[in-house]
């Protein structure tokens, strides 16, 4: 009686064991799975703070009369087409984040090619709201590359757990997908040329 008391302590020790073994592998892929979605909707974050300085830029500019137009509507166009693309947390694949890589980086040209033209604008440079305005997107650009790095370190963490072994056996149970990284764009490991 006594060894059958023993040998059922026994099995139910191993039981909680490997309940409490299940239980805490799955609560740490969705810990790390909701560190990915919480570091993504930072990325969102400032990249929608950056769209919302855009009007206010374009406004600013739009006061000098002689401005080209054509670029600040390629702003504004760049603009309005990166802010109807959305990506759920939930599907943070290759394709979703270079569709909306490729959006930000039309409204980072088009910026780009509304700073070098501002150039020519003595007055627009002198203007303490073109420089504040391009102070505080100077700061987000900052901000945006901390908020892909940081969420680049949370996918690299969440990637690697979910394909170790046993992990990977909960990850494919449970349907914890492998998410994308952000990558750097396209030509940015080649230094840019300069000519005197």
């Amino acid at each position: 009686m006594k060894k059958t008391w023993i040998v059922l302590a026994v099995i139910a020790a191993v039981i909680l064991i490997i309940f409490l073994w299940f239980k805490n592998s799955y609560n740490g892929l969705v810990v790390l799975d909701e560190n990915v979605k919480g570091k993504w909707a930072n990325v969102e974050s400032q990249y929608q703070r950056r769209a919302d300085l855009i009007p206010n830029l374009v406004n600013t500019v739009k006061g000098y009369a002689d401005f080209e137009k054509s670029t600040l509507t390629q702003v504004m166009e760049a603009r309005a087409n990166a802010t109807k693309i959305t990506i759920s947390p939930e599907k943070l694949d290759e394709n979703s984040i270079q569709k909306f890589q490729n959006a930000q980086n039309q409204v980072s040209s088009a910026l780009g090619r509304l700073m070098a033209v501002a150039e020519n604008y003595p007055n627009l440079k002198a203007n303490q709201n073109f420089l504040d305005l391009q102070s505080q997107l100077e700061g987000t650009e900052n901000r945006i590359t901390v908020a892909r790095n940081d969420f680049n370190a949370d996918v690299k963490t969440y990637n690697q757990t979910i394909r170790k072994f046993p992990q990977m056996i909960f990850a494919s149970m449970f349907g914890f997908e492998k998410a994308a990284y952000f990558e750097a764009d396209k030509g940015a490991e080649k230094a840019p040329e300069v000519k005197f």
